[in-house]
């Protein structure tokens, strides 16, 4: 199988040095602190047409993450689960995803955006618009982290 092979498009500014002063999720400050996605100057012309969104996905590479163990304790539970039915950091691919609330351009290739939960200086892999038609599943459960959900407003 062929070895996939990432680009970073930018970095993440956020208020957190590292990912233990991180929140648990991008939902949980409280107030939510604006952060920024800075890219490259070679992928400007990529951010056209992107005004009007009120939502993007970021997809970001988790570079200060632990090595990757396929099953742990959480913090907030008592009972071992599978990494892949977590969101923890430590996996076999440290791919971080925040749906992020876009609040418009700082400066030319700079997005101001909120509900991000990851450490400064986070390298930046892509940016999806967030299409609330195709990306919301309002029927989807939780498994085992229903009882931990984040309390919307």
């Amino acid at each position: 199988m062929p070895q996939p092979i990432f680009t970073a498009i930018g970095h993440l500014e956020t208020p957190w040095p590292t990912p233990a002063d991180c929140p648990r999720n991008g939902r949980q400050p409280d107030p939510l602190p604006e952060c920024r996605a800075v890219l490259d100057p070679r992928w400007h012309d990529g951010l056209a047409e992107l005004e009007g969104f009120s939502h993007l996905v970021l997809l970001y590479w988790l570079n200060q993450a632990p090595p990757a163990r396929l099953q742990f304790t959480p913090p907030f539970d008592d009972q071992p689960r599978g990494v892949f039915a977590t969101r923890a950091p430590s996996r076999p691919n440290p791919i971080g995803m925040s749906v992020v609330r876009f609040l418009g351009f700082a400066e030319p290739g700079v997005l101001r955006v909120q509900n991000l939960d990851c450490a400064a200086g986070t390298p930046l892999l892509d940016i999806k618009p967030y299409l609330p038609s195709t990306d919301s599943e309002p029927a989807a459960t939780m498994g085992w982290l229903a009882p931990h959900r984040t309390p919307r407003p």
